[in-house]
């Protein structure tokens, strides 16, 4: 099954589907208010991040587990996740956004 790459005005989605059709169908019932505004079939069927490329390459806790502690705490409230990551790794904004919106992807 192909891999697709879904942007919306909030979101990215990557999910497997039968073809664009069932792609959009996925960001409908998880997301209906979200507007499309560009949909890619990946050309391989992983998806990869990397850790370089969010910052987090090398770190010496472990942020994913910190930040999906933080999204659980803030009820997936990404603002009150950021705060609270940034209040408990001493991060900046930046990267506190970036580690909190990785692991959203994932499905913290």
């Amino acid at each position: 099954m192909p891999l697709f790459e879904i942007e919306t005005d909030f979101h990215i989605i990557i999910t497997w589907a039968q073809d664009e059709s069932a792609a959009m169908h996925v960001c409908a019932d998880a997301f209906p208010h979200d507007t499309i505004r560009r949909i890619t079939r990946r050309p391989r069927d992983s998806w990869v991040i990397s850790k370089g490329a969010l910052g987090v390459a090398g770190a010496s806790i472990d942020i994913c587990s910190i930040a999906r502690d933080c999204l659980s705490k803030s009820s997936g409230d990404k603002l009150q996740a950021i705060r609270l990551y940034m209040s408990e790794t001493g991060a900046d904004l930046e990267k506190a956004r970036r580690v909190i919106e990785s692991n959203m992807v994932m499905g913290w």
